[in-house]
């Protein structure tokens, strides 16, 4: 099946902010149980989960037609790794910034996700795991209170982004967990 035949992927449209406030009841993360400072080190072990997953023969099979692969997820990981650090340097460097409009739904049909090499999305995931890792390590005390804004009027600390950006590897870890237990 190629690219164009596989069904699209509704939207996801939801914000997700919600997460800073409370548990996520799926994956059980909790942003306010976790300390900023473990971010690096939670980061780096969740790239090496995703390296692991990224060698399981099934990496490429969707569960269902309309729901993400584990190598689409992994894909998407990356990418949040990536853009991730853009925004943070953004916060670090200038007094509030906007963040830059990112469809991750069109990347993910753009940049096909879904016909990507596992071996090579999974150096690439590690590295920038290892880059935003690197840039949270970095922080200073100072910074954390440092602001930044998305378009769509969600405003971030330093502090709030860390917790935030964790949600999404850990949920989309448990996505992939959870669709290979057949959960």
């Amino acid at each position: 099946m190629t690219e164009q035949q596989i069904p699209a992927i509704p939207p996801d449209t939801k914000d997700w902010t919600w997460v800073l406030e409370r548990p996520c009841p799926e994956c059980g993360f909790d942003a306010a149980s976790m300390s900023v400072r473990e971010v690096p080190e939670m980061v780096r072990a969740h790239a090496s989960d995703w390296a692991r997953i990224l060698t399981r023969p099934d990496v490429r099979d969707r569960p269902s037609p309309r729901v993400w692969s584990p190598l689409e997820y992994a894909c998407h990981v990356r990418d949040v790794f990536e853009i991730f650090d853009e925004r943070l340097q953004l916060m670090l460097r200038e007094p509030d910034p906007l963040f830059a409009n990112w469809d991750q739904d069109a990347t993910a049909r753009d940049e096909e996700y879904g016909s990507q090499d596992p071996a090579l999305v999974s150096e690439e995931l590690v590295a920038a795991a290892d880059a935003i890792a690197d840039s949270f390590a970095a922080v200073t005390d100072d910074q954390w209170s440092r602001t930044g804004r998305r378009s769509n009027g969600a405003d971030f600390t330093v502090e709030s982004l860390a917790r935030y950006f964790m949600h999404d590897s850990i949920h989309h870890l448990y996505d992939v967990e959870e669709d290979q237990s057949g959960g």
